[in-house]
Order: C-alpha cells, then sequence, then structure tokens
C-alpha cells in the first residue's frame, strides 16, 4: 500500500518537474534562434553596409531590423544619459548616450523623431562615481553608423532612470520614460531605434558593433537547453526505475 501511495504521489511531483525543464529548455532554444537571427542580420548589414537615410530610424515597421546609416543633424543639449551596469574586458562601466535631432533633407517632407546615439563605453570608478562627459559638438555634424533595437529592458524594477549630478542615470533603456525627462516639461518623442556610431569616426568614447554586449550569445542558450532537456530525462528516467524497480522481501 505504501508503494501505491508513492507511485499516485510521485508521478504527478514527476510529470510536474519535466514539464517545467523541457519548457525552460525550449524557451532557452528558442532565446538561441532569436540570437542568432539578430547577429545574421547584424552581419549581412556590416558586410554591404549600403546606407539609408536617418530618418528611417523613425520607421515603426523595422523597429526590431538593423540598417546601415548616414545622416546629418545636431545634438540636444540634454543631459548624457548613462547606461548602468555594462561590462567591457571584464571592467565595470557606463554606456554614454545621447538625444539627436536628424536633419529632414528634401524631398522628405516629415520630420522625423529624436533619436538615441550610443556613444560608446567609459569605466566607472570604484566608488560609483559618475564619469565626466563633455558635450560632444553644438553645430551640425554628418554622423553614420548601425541603426539598431534598444539593449533589451530585461526586467523592469525601479523607475529606471534617475538624475545624478550633470547626467541621467539609466537601469535600462526605457524610450518612453526618457521622453517624458530629458526634455523639460515638453514631451519627447524618441525614434524606436538607437544610433550605434561607427568605431572609426572620431567622437564618442571606446564602442563597438557587437549587437550583444552584456547579455548570453546563442552558444550559451543552447548549452543551457541541452542541461533543462538532460535534467528532464533524468526525471523520467529516475521515475521509471523507481516505479518498476521489484521492491526488495
Amino acid at each position: 500500500m505504501s508503494r501505491r501511495r508513492n507511485l499516485l504521489v510521485g508521478w504527478p511531483l514527476a510529470a510536474l518537474a519535466i514539464v517545467a525543464f523541457v519548457s525552460l529548455g525550449v524557451w532557452q532554444s528558442r532565446r538561441a534562434v532569436e540570437k542568432q537571427a539578430m547577429l545574421d542580420a547584424a552581419a549581412q548589414v556590416l558586410a554591404q553596409r549600403q546606407p539609408v537615410p536617418l530618418l528611417q530610424a523613425s520607421d515603426p515597421g523595422r523597429a526590431r531590423s538593423y540598417d546601415w546609416t548616414v545622416g546629418t543633424g545636431s545634438f540636444s543639449r540634454a543631459q548624457p544619459l548613462l547606461l548602468d551596469n555594462q561590462m567591457r574586458g571584464g571592467r565595470p562601466g557606463v554606456r554614454v548616450y545621447r538625444v539627436f535631432y536628424p536633419d529632414a533633407p528634401l524631398p522628405y517632407t516629415l520630420v522625423g523623431d529624436a533619436l538615441l546615439i550610443d556613444m560608446g563605453w567609459l569605466p566607472l570608478a570604484g566608488d560609483r562615481t559618475l564619469p565626466k562627459v563633455g558635450f560632444p559638438v553644438s553645430n551640425r555634424i554628418e554622423v553614420r553608423g548601425l541603426l539598431a533595437p534598444p539593449p533589451s529592458t530585461g526586467l523592469a524594477l525601479g523607475a529606471g532612470i534617475v538624475r545624478q549630478e550633470d547626467a541621467w542615470l539609466l537601469t535600462r533603456i526605457d524610450l518612453a520614460a526618457i521622453g517624458q525627462v530629458v526634455n523639460g516639461t515638453r514631451r519627447l518623442t524618441l525614434a524606436p531605434r538607437v544610433l550605434r556610431l561607427d568605431p572609426s569616426m572620431p567622437l564618442g568614447f571606446e564602442r563597438d558593433l557587437d549587437v550583444l554586449p552584456n547579455t548570453l550569445p546563442p552558444e550559451r542558450h543552447r548549452a543551457y537547453a541541452w542541461q533543462w532537456f538532460a535534467l528532464a530525462l533524468a526525471v523520467l528516467a529516475t521515475a521509471l526505475i523507481l516505479t518498476f524497480r521489484k521492491p526488495k522481501p
């Protein structure tokens, strides 16, 4: 009777564990596919480097796509935006963003949204004193680089943006929240994509065009997927062994 009761309790628990482990493995596999697609799309754009107008950053239909772009405009006088918790070469730091206003050259009649430009990475001091970020240029300038989706927000906990000294410190890129605070009393509409500056431009700070910075690459997701699938298989094997094992006299 005790063995029968153990089986009646054990199998539902084993089934729940198997379903949970398989679900986690499937999720990791999907993330690997998604990130590999992002890498492939960005690599194709960077190989061709066929420029599109900078105003295409405002196209909602390409919010998750990549494009090489060249355009002119001017930087906002707003304080810089510093994205926290950015590792580079094993060192902690911040990624610097600036608001940029693209020009609307003819034959375009629609003025594009402002957009964020990724100016690069700066190290963070041990006491977490924010680095001083000077204003790049006040007049009209040509920029070029990779239009890309902003970094993933992850779990949206807390305000996401706070004022510290003469900069805005970010825990995530929340375009709506940024648009509410960086332009004073007037709400700023930001393009759904950011511009990753060409590293060869003499502007900004340390940077590259890695589209998956500070996140897991596809191969890590695949490895985690196999681990979850292996755990599901181990639970199933254990349950079968305990079910069909002959009881000792």
